[in-house]
């Protein structure tokens, strides 16, 4: 079967570029643009040290929500921890977008991911808006996700379609992942007509149910920023629609960022049913996801389930371990899977079978609590050498 022809929304150029950031010399800086004036909406970090591109942000999208014309993302430098002179270094980005787009001043969003405390070298990022502005294409999205890589391995991307509307997005993080929000750098855009308002509400119910459900090492950056644009090309689309190709894209874009983790080798699905509440059944599931224990086990392919039901102990939901019970399976869910315990009992199973399991690429586990219907699902990925590796040795 030939493959559908990729087509990005209607209205946005994009380009990547390097200005120097990166020490490899690779490209690092992405510029997006509108043709027109975009409807924007954003979800940031709740770090409390958020960098100075969120602080810019934050208060660019309180101010113009209905203007925003571009943003430039680079990769190498997160001005993050670098005072008021990392606050003035933002905002001198955006104008240096600005300046070489022949944009209005005010319309440019900046975002920005790599080492945190040295400050980022403005007059580099200029040079590199100007070289980025001269070679815009409509279909120069994938230079542009590659230029926003910093330990990632590929670039992230994913395209939807809502009626006659399309929808674009790129995404970078493969460590310091643990969403609160969100724990990456992620632009979405659509030639969708939206209202700032309704946007943001699509943004933070599509977020929630995806960058916010997953985890790599626990670690919630500072530069956390998940933004979409609507330059409202294709006219209006049913709220309905736009919502569900929102959310399978972001679904799309944080399950690619799992799967990259730093060093992973497995990519897995958590789920948790019969919790008392929906903050129970993330809070367990979170907690098996982030356990360095649990991760381990599954890197070296050991059916340590007992790892399993201590993170929900000491997760703080509710939990009565006679009701409990813990399946796996490999693939995306374990219900139907190789039952280990029932209702708080380790029962009989083939312990073959389970390390087979566990030594799977895709693995599901489902933990039943037994005490209400609440559910949720988280992904995350083992921990293997090659993170501490790479984390040990991130700025050399």
């Amino acid at each position: 079967m030939r493959a559908k022809p990729i087509r990005p929304p209607r209205g946005f150029r994009f380009a990547g570029v390097a200005c120097g950031l990166k020490k490899n010399g690779g490209p690092d800086l992405a510029v997006v643009v509108s043709d027109a004036p975009c409807a924007a909406a954003a979800l940031f970090t709740r770090n409390a040290f958020p960098a100075a591109p969120v602080l810019y942000d934050r208060a660019l999208l309180a101010e113009n929500p209905g203007g925003i014309r571009a943003v430039a993302i680079n990769a190498g430098i997160a001005n993050a921890c670098t005072g008021e002179a990392g606050l003035a270094a933002a905002a001198a980005m955006a104008r240096g977008v600005e300046a070489a787009l022949s944009l209005p001043p005010r319309t440019a969003a900046v975002m920005s991911t790599g080492v945190i405390g040295p400050q980022l070298d403005v007059a580099r990022v200029a040079h590199g808006a100007a070289a980025a502005a001269a070679g815009l294409d409509p279909t120069g999205w994938e230079g542009a996700a590659r230029a926003i890589m910093t330990t990632d391995t590929r670039p992230k991307t994913a395209f939807r379609q809502a009626g006659p509307a399309r929808l674009f997005g790129m995404a970078k993080g493969a460590g310091m992942i643990h969403p609160d929000m969100a724990t990456m750098l992620t632009l979405i855009v659509t030639d969708a007509e939206a209202e700032p308002r309704q946007l943001d509400r699509l943004v933070r119910a599509a977020v929630d149910a995806s960058f916010n459900c997953i985890s790599v090492d626990g670690d919630t950056s500072t530069n956390d920023t998940v933004m979409a644009l609507a330059n409202g090309r294709a006219g209006p689309v049913a709220e309905p629609e736009l919502a569900a190709a929102l959310l399978d894209l972001c679904t799309d874009l944080a399950q690619q960022i799992v799967r990259d983790g730093e060093g992973a080798t497995k990519f897995i699905t958590v789920e948790v049913r019969g919790a008392r509440s929906d903050a129970d059944a993330r809070c367990a599931a979170k907690a098996v996801a982030n356990s360095p224990l649990v991760k381990t086990a599954f890197y070296g392919g050991d059916a340590n389930w007992g790892r399993i039901l201590a993170a929900v102990g000491y997760s703080g939901a509710a939990v009565d371990p006679a009701l409990a019970s813990l399946r796996i399976a490999p693939g995306a869910s374990a219900a139907g899977g190789l039952q280990l315990v029932g209702r708080g009992q380790p029962l009989p199973y083939d312990e073959a079978a389970a390390t087979a399991i566990f030594a799977d690429d895709d693995i599901a586990v489902l933990v039943e609590l037994g005490l209400g219907e609440d559910a949720a699902t988280v992904w995350t990925c083992d921990l293997s050498h090659d993170y501490v590796d790479i984390n040990g040795h991130y700025r050399t």
